[in-house]
């Protein structure tokens, strides 16, 4: 079949919710480069939304699979004992706060933020839940309760769990002239509002260290210090959900780290399994207190996932990707820059590490949402070999391997200003 064909067999066959950004059928990838069913080459800015950050079909990654394979794919890990589990969690706690060791296995990060919800409800004895608007932690019930997105990942899938949400700092679009609050303080203030008449019955606070698929936000310090402060004097759970954030994306394991905040639980996904289905949920002792029979779950825990996510945790520190991640992301987001300069169509510049944000408007002036041009400069970019991924209303999401060169980077952004400046000309 040609690529036409499949892409209709595509939609004949499988759920019209999917989203598809781009029209070419994946064949194959290697490093930070994926190719078509015609065997054109892109460069990935996307990484398989966050989830490749050690490359494609990374050779460490792959032979550990591949010996794992030799020994046996399942052990239903739940009820029975394997030792595969336990290696990668012996390297996973070598990266973690020495408060965090215990953990459970899951399959993805909306199942993650699932038993991360549930473990404090069970240990708090508490119903409520908080999140914030524009969060994302998942598309299934109970973590669907927290993610405040967009509308329609939400409507018509109600009821949902008790829980309350305010606003998260955006500062490029924070206006607040009433009382001239600085955005932290207004943010807290509002937080602060939201909680008082559930604190004392409120579980957790669930957050996103930078933002997803709200639009790659990255809020103030002292923001995040501050709900962490709020959180402790109430005895409310912070649970930082690093599914997107975390494994280095930010130069830090996770990426609370950058704000010198220590979480309660936290909720990883996407990169840990180096492209296998695979999530962890990490708390304390003290909160993971919950009973036998609790929580489980068929696949979590699985020897090629757990395989998989030892050598990724090692790749990592190997070849230093924390460092690689700082260094290209600061090259990446100064040409940004440069380009913001000449280009009135880029609103703001955002981001740590190689979690960047691009946000796109009609003018800087008025900062009108660029939807239309963001459309139409990830399609460019695409006709030119090179993947992009939206996120918010109007951003584009640049969240590329932790293993781009400069030079695949500095190709990448060369693909980018031309897409830019062919929306900027008609």
């Amino acid at each position: 079949m040609n690529q036409n064909e499949i892409i209709n067999l595509d939609h004949k066959l499988t759920s019209p919710s999917y989203s598809r950004d781009h029209n070419f059928v994946y064949k194959k990838a290697k490093g930070s480069y994926i190719y078509d069913t015609k065997n054109k080459k892109y460069l990935d800015f996307a990484a398989g939304i966050a989830v490749m950050n050690v490359g494609h079909t990374n050779p460490y990654v792959v032979q550990a699979i591949k010996k794992q394979l030799q020994l046996g794919l399942h052990a239903g890990f739940p009820d029975f004992y394997a030792t595969t589990p336990l290696e990668f969690l012996k390297k996973l706690y070598q990266f973690l706060p020495k408060e965090l060791n215990k953990s459970f296995f899951t399959n993805s990060g909306t199942e993650s933020v699932e038993a991360a919800l549930k473990v404090a409800k069970w240990h708090t004895k508490k119903k409520w839940l908080f999140s914030f608007k524009g969060g994302f932690h998942g598309r299934t019930l109970g973590s669907l309760t927290l993610t405040n997105s967009k509308p329609v990942q939400r409507e018509r899938f109600e009821p949902f769990y008790p829980a309350k949400h305010s606003p998260y700092p955006y500062e490029y679009r924070w206006n607040n002239q009433k009382n001239y609050k600085s955005v932290t303080e207004d943010c807290l203030d509002q937080f602060e509002k939201t909680i008082k008449p559930i604190k004392n019955d409120l579980a957790a606070v669930f957050m996103e260290p930078i933002q997803g698929e709200g639009g790659y936000i990255v809020p103030p310090k002292e923001f995040v210090k501050g709900i962490k402060k709020i959180c402790t004097e109430n005895n409310i759970l912070l649970c930082s959900d690093e599914v997107q954030s975390g494994i280095f994306r930010t130069g830090k394991f996770l990426a609370i780290e950058n704000y010198n905040v220590k979480p309660d639980i936290i909720t990883l996904a996407k990169a840990i399994g180096g492209g296998i289905p695979f999530g962890v949920m990490v708390t304390s002792s003290k909160i993971m207190d919950w009973v036998q029979s609790a929580h489980s779950n068929t696949f979590g825990g699985n020897l090629i996932a757990c395989a998989a996510g030892k050598a990724v945790l090692e790749y990592c520190e190997k070849k230093k990707l924390d460092q690689n991640a700082i260094k290209v992301g600061n090259y990446i987001k100064n040409r940004l820059n440069e380009m913001k300069d000449k280009y009135e169509i880029i609103g703001d510049v955002r981001g740590i590490g190689l979690m960047i944000g691009l946000e796109i408007v009609k003018n800087q002036k008025t900062k009108e949402f660029g939807v239309k041009e963001r459309e139409k400069i990830i399609k460019s970019g695409s006709n030119q070999g090179l993947i992009l991924l939206p996120c918010g209303t109007s951003v584009i999401r640049i969240s590329p391997p932790l293993t781009l060169t400069l030079q695949e980077a500095e190709k990448g952004l060369n693909i980018l200003e031309t897409s830019i400046k062919s929306v900027v000309i008609h």
